[in-house]
């Protein structure tokens, strides 16, 4: 394992039951130390947290808690906020795609029409006549 930089945070490393089988929170361990000495949000957000004095079993299963919450509120942010970006750049879009749908279409047509001119040099007498 290589050295730890002074200051950096600690790797997070799940933590184990005894028997080897996935972390079991217990409740209780360490519930009266986490609302005692609360870091402000600002030195949080700023990675300056204090260091807590929970055990690592404890602080794994916080940070893993949080992560889960973090990740639940990212992912509904974030795709409202990309619902919302791509809405607004379709609604930019329209004009212009709706103008090129019109010239393509009216393009198609005009190369079908003088296609068949072109095809139609000598016309049948039977269409002739109706």
């Amino acid at each position: 394992m290589a050295p730890q930089r002074a200051g950096a945070p600690s790797p997070v490393t799940p933590a184990r039951a005894p028997s080897g089988g996935p972390a079991v929170p217990q409740p209780g361990v360490g519930a009266a130390r986490v609302g005692a000495s609360r870091p402000s949000v600002a030195s949080v957000a700023s990675g300056k947290a204090p260091h807590s004095k929970l055990s690592d079993g404890t602080e794994e299963y916080i940070v893993h808690r949080v992560m889960q919450r973090v990740d639940v509120v990212l992912e509904k942010r974030l795709r409202e906020a990309i619902a919302a970006v791509v809405q607004e750049q379709t609604r930019s879009v329209l004009p212009r795609l709706r103008e090129e749908i019109e010239s393509v279409v009216r393009q198609a047509v005009y190369e079908a029409v003088a296609d068949e001119l072109a095809s139609a040099t000598t016309v049948p007498s039977s269409v002739m006549s109706r």
